[in-house]
């Protein structure tokens, strides 16, 4: 892996985009804040392929024949954006050592949680068991929006979707979310991390980076909220995701080599209703007579940060 240098915050904020503006992802989306984010931890003269799969990101930043991406840019099916870009690092390896291309290039695909952790997962698992040198970043905003906001396996509990509708007979979702980066981690990959936007984003910049730059097939899951399926006002974006991390609802860690480290334990854990309250999809929550339901949330969350911290104590 190649050593990080400490994050210089000015240095990274003025690199050059990627991501060229213009495109149209809604103003409060946490999508195109990921790709941003982790496209800055490329290094300089390094040169890249990006795969997308169908998705809001896909269908806001390609339309063909134009692209908002300044590196060379793929779009794939839901289902196949990692076997595809298993394909291209393949293939780049091969023309490499015939000398065809001598340019440095490193390979990384996103994709949203539809297309991740239900449609994508069967190519993306075997990208990963192959141990292709390549990054995958899910940027999960919790339901396929793109489509009309329907339940995926990344949808919290109780969350109101077009296909968990809240109403007389009906509390949301009623399955938890699946937990993707366990799964990942289980793959026996050189590298898992978790994280969202938090503070002058060295979180993510540093996972990214880590990712990128770390032989073999990582994985980084990127909590990416959603101002219409979330159902919260545009500038609270930032917030929600610090409520995320302080309510333990959204862990920061990562397995590098198969060591669980929990990169961020709160000082004081605050309660999931301060994370739930911010998003619509949760109000019937609030209603009297659901305490439970709440209840029921917390006990989840607490039940999953007490299995994190095991891990990372091991």
């Amino acid at each position: 892996m190649a050593e990080q240098k400490k994050m210089n915050f000015k240095e990274m904020m003025n690199k050059p985009e990627r991501l060229a503006p213009g495109h149209r992802m809604c103003a409060g989306c946490g999508g195109t804040i990921a790709v941003r984010a982790v496209l800055r931890a490329l290094h300089e003269g390094d040169r890249a392929v990006i795969g997308n799969a169908t998705g809001c990101l896909e269908v806001s930043s390609f339309m063909y024949p134009y692209t908002a991406y300044e590196d060379s840019y793929i779009h794939n099916a839901f289902e196949n954006a990692g076997a595809t870009m298993s394909g291209v690092e393949t293939a780049y390896n091969i023309l490499k050592r015939k000398g065809k291309v001598k340019d440095n290039y490193k390979f990384i695909t996103f994709g949203g949680d539809g297309g991740t952790y239900d449609i994508g997962l069967q190519s993306l698992s075997g990208a990963m068991e192959r141990n292709h040198d390549m990054v995958y970043v899910c940027y999960d905003n919790g339901a396929y929006m793109n489509t009309g906001i329907q339940r995926s396996s990344a949808t919290p509990m109780y969350a109101d979707t077009t296909t968990t509708p809240v109403g007389s007979q009906s509390d949301g979702k009623l399955q938890n979310r699946k937990d993707l980066a366990a799964i990942l981690a289980a793959h026996d990959i050189p590298y898992v991390g978790q994280s969202t936007f938090l503070g002058n984003f060295s979180d993510l910049h540093k996972k990214a980076e880590k990712a990128i730059y770390t032989e073999g097939a990582c994985f980084l899951n990127v909590m990416a909220p959603c101002p219409r399926g979330w159902r919260y006002n545009t500038e609270d974006i930032m917030e929600i995701c610090k409520l995320g991390v302080e309510t333990c609802y959204w862990p920061l860690f990562e397995v590098d080599h198969g060591t669980w480290i929990l990169n961020y334990e709160p000082k004081k854990k605050l309660p999931i209703e301060d994370f739930l309250i911010k998003q619509g999809r949760f109000k019937h929550l609030f209603k009297k007579g659901n305490e439970h339901l709440i209840e029921q949330f917390q006990a989840e969350v607490d039940k999953r940060w007490e299995e994190l911290q095991f891990r990372c104590s091991k």
